[in-house]
């Protein structure tokens, strides 16, 4: 849990400039450059990073096309791993000490007293603050966040394999749950290669589910049952799918995650859902959903949203990795090249997730 070459670190010793990836006005490529770094105040602690994921998110926020408004100037980044380097008055060791190895998570803060944060349902706190969104984020060399936001990191999982699950693993790993599918029932995942599905997919295999994985071409079906472990995989773009889907399932999938970003998965679900399941939505495609209201009534099924998770979901979803269970499949890059990586998000040919080499640049 503790790194000890970082063990003897403080503020005093902190370089005062840092190298960040920075959006200026939406829109904008990144521009690379110094900017200060800040000591950690009450509560704080400040982490030099050594991985960050890269996530669709990030790509919204460098847009400005979701209607919170982000912060600007802005350094995106919501998968950062590393090591704390200095902590703020009033931290105390049993949340982290000087070389902790934690993760920065999209939940940078919530504030810990409404109906949502005293439940443990923080990731729904209206107050909440997101790292790489409303505050900086993870594509620069050192983090400010809230000491008791960050999610410490098993010794058994690298900075690479963290890096993912601070937001696609937990997300998924949510989302399974809020399906309340049961081990032995099946849970269908639409969109199941990409970076969220693929870990989707090894999480339901990990419950105990019978996963039937949903995705475009031979090759990431192929995918979805060689390595991730799915039971079955069928061809999106097949007209019969849901016939498909149905027939394996013998009436249908008690869970149908919802992970493309598009209005025709999203409308499949209905028909891919059991009498009596559960559709649990991610993706954030464009524009109103249509669906058939008869049908779901009818047929009784439930739609919820799901979004991030909890700090608890955080920790099990590192526990599973911990053990072996999931394993992200990654793609590395330099530091400098997040240009680069952006461009190839936006091309939507991305099977796992790409995560930058901050430290090693």
């Amino acid at each position: 849990m503790t790194d000890p070459s970082a063990s003897t670190t403080a503020a005093a010793q902190l370089p005062g400039r840092m190298l960040a990836g920075v959006a200026d006005h939406h829109g904008d490529r990144f521009d690379m450059r110094e900017i200060p770094v800040t000591p950690p105040g009450a509560g704080q602690a400040l982490v030099k990073v050594v991985t960050s994921g890269v996530c669709h998110t990030d790509v919204h926020a460098v847009d400005g096309d979701w209607p919170a408004p982000t912060k600007l100037p802005l350094v995106p980044g919501h998968e950062g791993a590393g090591v704390v380097v200095a902590v703020g008055p009033g931290v105390s060791s049993t949340v982290v000490s000087l070389g902790d190895r934690v993760g920065i998570p999209w939940l940078h803060s919530s504030c810990g007293s409404c109906e949502f944060c005293l439940s443990g349902r923080e990731n729904l706190c209206p107050l909440q603050d997101n790292t790489g969104y409303s505050v900086d984020g993870c594509f620069a060399q050192y983090v400010l966040a809230p000491a008791a936001h960050l999610a410490k990191i098993p010794d058994e999982v690298s900075f690479e394999q963290a890096a993912p699950i601070l937001c696609a693993g937990v997300t998924t790993y949510s989302a399974i749950k809020a399906t309340e599918a049961r081990p032995g029932q099946f849970l269908t995942v639409i969109g199941a290669a990409g970076g969220l599905g693929h870990l989707a997919v090894q999480f339901g295999v990990a419950l105990g589910l019978r996963v039937m994985a949903l995705d475009r071409g031979a090759d990431k079906l192929k995918f979805c049952t060689d390595t991730l472990g799915a039971e079955a995989a069928f061809e999106a773009m097949d007209p019969g799918v849901v016939d498909q889907v149905i027939a394996t399932t013998k009436g249908g999938s008690h869970g149908v995650l919802c992970l493309a970003p598009s209005i025709g998965a999203f409308k499949s679900a209905v028909s891919l859902c059991r009498r009596g399941g559960t559709i649990v939505m991610v993706g954030l495609p464009k524009g109103d959903l249509p669906l058939n209201i008869f049908d779901i009534v009818i047929r009784g099924i439930t739609v919820r949203g799901s979004i991030v998770g909890t700090r608890k979901d955080l920790d099990e979803a590192l526990d599973f990795a911990a053990r072996g269970k999931v394993k992200c499949h990654t793609e590395m890059h330099g530091f400098g090249e997040l240009n680069q990586v952006f461009d190839q998000l936006r091309s939507g040919k991305v099977m796992g997730r790409l995560v930058l080499s901050v430290d090693g640049m």
